[in-house]
């Protein structure tokens, strides 16, 4: 590398991140279940809405995204002045980072938690790091022992991938109540939909609110279906919303995602649909991996992360050879586990099949 090329420290220690598979050379068919997008794809509205804004592609999106913010307002009934959209909310995690957190800094997060966590802190020049989780679950009284003068920022999923697992709202709290004020608590919900019939779960708008260093981050690509769009948005305290904006690109959500986004939204039909085809499926993989003799780890959002032991690289590229994609998890530290999307009826039949066959050998 030309010294007069070299970036910045940090740069390249960064491990790219690298998404689920979802094709191979000389396989017509494919079973994706790597990249937890939504097994019944998106709302007939969402796809009606991407069509019909074909002929406008010429035309500059509006950058302040007012229209998909007052949707999203008026859906979960948030203040649209402390909303702020992304390109997906990876963008929104990188742009939190960017603007208060760099050399010196800390960002902190659960040891187990998403990748673009430690990848976005490294990007600035801060330090990364990671509290240790109990039962692959986030450990409060963890995360608050590793926060220093230098912590900056905490991220939090909840529900929390790769592990499916979540912290009650009583936790939620008190992590906030004995967080320092110059920390700034990041609840990312990107999985919230697939969590909230359950009684112990709050997204957390509520406690962005009620403190100032609270934000909560959500996502278009989960249960509405919309990964190929990009589209993400968070709910902020007035004061880091005002910052967000002023770091973020001008037109950081292109015209189609903000159109489709919109019309996502107003098909109560199809969420409800997603919602209990996962349920229903989620329950059956479950038990058919348990049959296998496959454990698997209790999980909120719309997949499992499954216990295959010292062979799970193994298997997972026996299932590969058929088409059929999983997650590995090494990059997580979790080298003996891999994460399953809940599918199609016929693709969760198809995988346990496969697994069966795989397993008899």
């Amino acid at each position: 590398m030309s010294a007069l090329r070299k970036p910045k420290p940090g740069i390249m220690e960064i491990n790219p991140y690298i998404g689920g598979e979802a094709k191979i050379e000389g396989i017509t068919r494919f079973i994706r279940l790597a990249s937890n997008e939504n097994a019944l794809g998106c709302s007939p509205l969402a796809k009606a809405a991407y069509l019909d804004h074909a002929g406008e592609l010429h035309r500059y999106p509006d950058g302040s995204a007012a229209a998909l913010r007052t949707a999203i307002s008026t859906t979960y009934n948030l203040d649209k002045d402390k909303i702020v959209c992304g390109a997906g909310s990876d963008e929104l995690i990188s742009l939190l980072i960017r603007a208060y957190a760099g050399v010196g800094d800390e960002v902190l997060y659960s040891r187990h938690g998403f990748l673009m966590y430690a990848i976005g802190a490294k990007a600035v020049g801060a330090t990364p790091v990671y509290a240790e989780e109990q039962n692959l679950t986030a450990d409060v009284d963890a995360l608050l022992a590793k926060v220093t003068d230098k912590t900056k920022l905490l991220f939090l999923a909840n529900p929390n991938n790769p592990t499916g697992s979540y912290l009650p709202s009583s936790e939620i709290k008190r992590l906030r109540e004995n967080l320092p004020e110059h920390v700034l608590l990041v609840i990312d919900a990107a999985y919230a939909e697939f969590a909230e019939s359950l009684p112990t779960y709050e997204s957390g708008d509520k406690l962005v609110d009620t403190y100032g260093n609270v934000v909560m981050l959500r996502t278009f690509s989960k249960i509405y279906g919309l990964a190929g769009l990009r589209l993400g948005w968070g709910y902020f305290p007035a004061d880091v919303a005002d910052v967000i904006n002023r770091v973020r690109g001008p037109f950081n959500v292109n015209a189609v995602a903000q159109i489709v986004g919109i019309a996502a939204l107003s098909d109560h039909d199809f969420l409800q649909q997603s919602i209990a085809h996962n349920t229903q499926w989620r329950a059956w993989l479950t038990a058919e991996l348990q049959k296998l003799g496959i454990g698997t780890q209790p999980s909120a959002g719309n997949f499992l992360l499954a216990d295959f032991g010292a062979e799970a690289e193994n298997i997972r590229q026996k299932l590969r050879n058929q088409g059929i994609f999983i997650r590995q998890m090494g990059a997580y530290g979790l080298a003996e586990y891999l994460r399953i999307t809940v599918g199609l009826e016929d693709e969760n039949k198809e995988l346990c099949r496969a697994l069966g066959e795989i397993l008899k050998n």
